[in-house]
């Protein structure tokens, strides 16, 4: 017991809980607006962008009165990007706090989320977001294949290729036949959240309506890390002639619309 309470007191002492009141906002960005901040020189004085807060004074106790936009300040790396961007807040989430981790291992509390937003970019900017999703969905329909020469032709170190399990060494006298797996059974690679984000615009192109089964089938993704990009990007339609199926945001409708034409 007493060498229990000495491993507790030792966590708290290196854990900083003095900033563990504060109030901290989480915010959802786009991919490219994550990148650009990233790239953002530590050493600029410059601030990244700022949050303008909107009033009516005449229903100053009103929530649903406030209005967030973010305007992105300086230069980035991408053309097209937006300038400015809705912040749609929200409270009701699950509690959750902000800690942070120096390099020589001391960990803060920085604060409790007081506010949730999502990102989208503002009416106004629309157009130049659809020009930026038609650039990207054309750059990851560019395949890089490489050759490599393999020295060891027995491919003793090569990793089983999906629909391989169970194949044994050409050497083996017991030779078997092999099975080859369902797709159904195979584990499917995630793709990196932007690509896949553009993919899904690309299939939304061809037919404004699927389900996600089709979608699993067209993408190759999990099905599970398909909706979570599905519940960003679209609405499922629980009833109508269209029940069963996705189908896009408004806000992302006129970008796909504006690509096909």
């Amino acid at each position: 017991m007493e060498e229990e309470r000495g491993n507790g007191s030792s966590s708290s002492r290196n854990l900083d809980t003095g900033k563990a009141e504060s109030p901290v906002w989480l915010m959802k960005c786009p991919v490219v607006v994550a990148k650009s901040w990233n790239s953002h020189n530590p050493s600029d004085p410059h601030p990244l962008s700022k949050v303008v807060l909107s009033l009516d004074p005449l229903r100053a106790d009103d929530p649903s009165s406030l209005e967030f936009k973010m305007e992105m300040a300086g230069s980035s790396g991408a053309a097209n990007l937006p300038k400015s961007y809705s912040l749609n807040m929200f409270k009701d989430f699950v509690p959750m706090c902000v800690f942070s981790e120096t390099n020589q291992g001391k960990v803060s509390m920085e604060g409790k989320v007081e506010h949730k937003f999502d990102m989208k970019p503002h009416g106004s900017n629309i157009e130049e977001y659809g020009k930026l999703c038609r650039e990207r969905t054309n750059k990851s329909m560019i395949k890089n294949r490489q050759i490599q020469v393999i020295d060891n032709d027995r491919g003793i170190h090569m990793r089983p290729m999906p629909g391989m399990i169970g194949l044994i060494s050409s050497t083996s006298k017991d030779k078997k036949k092999t099975q080859p797996v369902k797709q159904s059974d195979m584990k499917r690679t995630r793709r990196d959240r932007g690509e896949l984000e553009d993919i899904v615009f690309k299939l939304f192109e061809k037919q404004p309506n699927w389900t996600l089964k089709q979608l699993v089938q067209e993408t190759d993704q999990p099905a599970q890390f398909l909706k979570e990009i599905l519940n960003e990007l679209c609405v499922y339609n629980k009833r109508g002639t269209n029940q069963g199926t996705y189908e896009l945001k408004p806000e992302y409708k006129k970008s796909v619309e504006d690509t096909a034409e």
